[in-house]
């Protein structure tokens, strides 16, 4: 083996290796019905995931509620509180609809009105496969997916079912509040040994 061949097999192990060891960026919604944990996807939504990360840190979602329930199709939060006060978010971000990434069942996405780069802080997570959302979707931008749910599907289906009703202008609002207590960012952990 040469010493090029050698050097080139040990760039690659090493790439392979750091890989390996990097985790992606990993969040916990405590909630009061229970914990979901979700890794982002900061490769093919990376405004996405700079946007949401940035109102975690700041604390923007904690003491907000999932506000807006509609069973075999998502769960909304990151905007209201629990007196269905709309919290002020003046960061938007770029649609990013067209990443790839489908709405399917488990997947965190951007929440928006009509206008496709109107999404700020809200976000929901789909309980069924949710193709029409996908890009191009009917108005041609789609909804950005920026992350899945690896732990607490089970709450998401917890979630989904509870009772809602009409509260001032909004509809599908849970009847008891389900509180988003706090969203924080699970520390990297570092696998193997170089």
């Amino acid at each position: 083996m040469t010493r090029a061949t050698s050097g080139l097999l040990a760039l690659f192990a090493g790439t392979l290796f750091s890989c390996a060891v990097v985790a992606a960026p990993t969040v916990e919604i405590q909630t009061s019905t229970g914990n979901i944990v979700i890794e982002l996807d900061a490769e093919k939504a990376p405004k996405t995931v700079q946007n949401f990360v940035q109102y975690v840190n700041e604390g923007f979602y904690n003491g907000t509620v999932f506000h807006r329930v509609i069973p075999d199709f998502m769960i909304q939060g990151g905007g209201f509180t629990a007196d269905m006060e709309q919290k002020s978010a003046p960061r938007k971000v770029e649609n990013e609809g067209r990443n790839g990434l489908k709405n399917d069942r488990g997947t965190i996405a951007m929440a928006r009105t009509a206008d496709p780069h109107s999404a700020s802080s809200q976000f929901f997570i789909n309980h069924r496969n949710n193709a029409a959302l996908n890009y191009p979707s009917p108005d041609g931008a789609g909804y950005a997916v920026f992350g899945k749910v690896t732990q607490g599907m089970d709450v998401v289906d917890r979630i989904a079912r509870v009772a809602t009703g009409n509260r001032s202008m909004h509809q599908n609002v849970p009847l008891e509040p389900v509180i988003i207590q706090s969203v924080r960012i699970i520390p990297e952990k570092k696998q193997g040994k170089p």
